[in-house]
């Protein structure tokens, strides 16, 4: 069974860090484009970043450009989303979502959640003081 595991979301004050881990099981993420999309109360999905099936392609979400960045770790079948000067409005629900990509072509767009077929549960991130 394919899935996808986020981990480590928790409080943290503004400016600090948290490194979200989106792990796979049932399947390797060499051949799929991997997305990470928020959700705060009240507000709609929004794209936070997604990596293609090489790395060689990011994107960032206007709002996390420059703090956060997001890589591949191969050997863990794991995908990092680094968020470094964190923001109170970057409480929100962290999703990690997942498609099979071999022309990379889903990272085109950071926002194409529509895209992804395969959904991690989501992991809290709150950032307050």
């Amino acid at each position: 069974q394919m899935q996808l595991v986020e981990s480590g979301g928790g409080l943290v004050q503004p400016g600090g860090s948290l490194k979200l881990s989106c792990a796979a099981s049932g399947f390797t993420l060499n051949d799929y484009a991997i997305g990470w999309f928020r959700q705060a109360p009240g507000k709609e999905r929004e794209g936070v970043s997604c990596i293609s099936t090489s790395g060689l392609i990011t994107k960032f979400g206007d709002s996390v450009k420059g703090r956060f960045t997001i890589f591949r770790d191969k050997a863990e079948n794991t995908v990092y989303l680094q968020m470094n000067n964190l923001k109170p409005e970057d409480t929100a629900v962290y999703r990690c979502a997942a498609d099979w990509d071999p022309y990379a072509t889903i990272c085109s767009d950071v926002n194409g959640q529509g895209r992804y077929g395969y959904w991690g549960q989501g992991t809290q991130v709150t950032v307050s003081s």
